[in-house]
């Protein structure tokens, strides 16, 4: 016969490591959104001191210099995962921060040709827009109950589709039409990409774990490159139609 008294004092240590798993899920997804906040501010930052300077800029247009950048930023996001969970947290955090630096540095000749068109109202228009995307499908990625695992594939094929398409039209068309239907498609991939690395970071805490801090890291490394991205495309999106 069941005791009640027993059954009652299993029930309620369940539902204690319940609300611990809880209590450690959000603090755990809320250091990766402060470290992809930090380094969207750092990003945001470089990227103004550089376009400031219009030596600077013409340097960068005059030079193979934004294909370096171009590069790194391609290397970088393929080793990083290998150095943030293999690596010491010492260069988990410098693979991490370079990363943000590198964007900031790419971005900034983009905001300086936005700011001498008179335009500079477009690039604040570009990051509300991107925020407000980005939160809405990272919330659903967190929130939804649907297994978006089987996304990633074809996400991924896809994104490497999109980033030879964009290079070619870069160096052999440069179309605007182009240019115009890439970033729209980035925009919607990088979306679903958004939503299922939410998930995907959501299902790699481990209650107690001491990996749970470089699984924080290499989430704050993948929503901020995507939150970039997604910045960049609206952004160009916004100057083309403006043109």
């Amino acid at each position: 016969m069941n005791d009640p008294q027993r059954q009652f004092g299993r029930t309620a240590e369940t539902g204690r490591a319940g609300v611990e798993i809880d209590a450690g899920l959000r603090q755990y997804m809320l250091g990766v959104y402060n470290y992809m906040a930090l380094a969207v501010a750092g990003t945001g930052l470089i990227s103004m001191l550089m376009a400031s300077n219009e030596a600077l800029m013409f340097q960068i247009a005059a030079t193979p210099l934004k294909w370096v950048g171009f590069a790194g930023i391609l290397g970088i996001g393929w080793f990083a995962p290998k150095v943030i969970f293999s690596g010491s947290k010492v260069a988990a955090h410098g693979m991490f921060w370079l990363y943000a630096a590198l964007w900031g540095a790419m971005i900034a000749p983009m905001l300086y040709s936005f700011q001498q068109a008179g335009a500079a109202q477009d690039i604040y228009r570009a990051f509300f827009i991107t925020a407000s995307v980005f939160g809405a499908v990272s919330l659903y990625g967190y929130t939804t109950k649907r297994n978006l695992s089987g996304w990633g594939s074809f996400l991924f094929m896809a994104a490497i589709g999109l980033v030879i398409a964009i290079i070619v039209n870069a160096i052999i068309f440069q179309s605007g039409m182009m240019s115009l239907i890439t970033s729209s498609l980035v925009v919607l991939i990088f979306s679903a990409v958004t939503a299922y690395e939410t998930q995907m970071i959501k299902s790699m805490y481990q209650e107690g774990s001491s990996t749970n801090e470089r699984a924080a890291i290499f989430g704050a490394f993948a929503l901020y490159g995507s939150f970039v991205t997604l910045f960049v495309h609206i952004l160009n999106i916004l100057g083309i139609m403006r043109d």
